[in-house]
């Protein structure tokens, strides 16, 4: 518990005094998550679903009872994250807002992602499937990402692609040898416009 606020200081530099971070949306939906997975383990039904939902009304973070969560986890500035019931969250972890740790489909078992330690998971960005985050990796904001991700990674777009591996950049493209999709759209169309004007 301790920890949880104390890692808001250490990774929010907008965290002034303690009264403050009290007030923190993501810290009361990690700790009150942390109850109803308790219950959840348990095989108590039903009250461990209500307590998670009326949290998603107060918060505006969506955890499934089902979820491990490590320790020291920081759900910073959290509207609209969602993490699914087999999720599972290593120690160190920082996500923001609109994350989605989600499944593919509707098949059973482990569907949800596995997140290693130290990992950041940039704003809107959407991890899915039984897949892999390495430890210390780095998740880019509105990244989509549906494969494992090595440790010590950093991965950006749709889809997610791996651009520095253990602090050495990688490149998987030469980007100024690719064509500019949008110029070549308009060449077509003023081609089919010159055309038309022909006849």
């Amino acid at each position: 518990m301790f920890d949880d606020i104390r890692i808001i200081f250490e990774r929010d530099p907008a965290a002034a005094n303690i009264f403050e971070v009290l007030l923190y949306q993501g810290l009361w939906a990690v700790w009150i998550h942390r109850v109803s997975h308790f219950l959840y383990k348990l095989y108590i039904p039903v009250i461990p679903r209500l307590i998670s939902q009326i949290m998603r009304l107060l918060t505006l973070i969506e955890i499934h009872p089902g979820a491990t969560i490590g320790r020291r986890f920081f759900v910073d500035h959290g509207n609209g994250v969602v993490i699914g019931e087999t999720s599972v969250i290593g120690d160190d972890v920082t996500i923001y807002q609109g994350v989605t740790l989600g499944g593919t489909g509707k098949e059973k078992g482990k569907r949800h992602p596995t997140i290693g330690n130290g990992v950041v998971i940039g704003a809107h960005a959407i991890v899915l499937g039984n897949i892999n985050i390495g430890d210390n990796s780095r998740i880019g904001a509105g990244a989509v990402v549906t494969k494992s991700v090595p440790p010590n990674s950093t991965v950006v777009g749709n889809p997610a692609r791996v651009v520095v591996r253990e602090g050495k950049r990688i490149e998987p493209l030469a980007h100024a040898d690719l064509p500019d999709i949008i110029e070549e759209m308009e060449k077509r169309v003023q081609k089919l416009e010159n055309a038309s004007k022909d006849k």
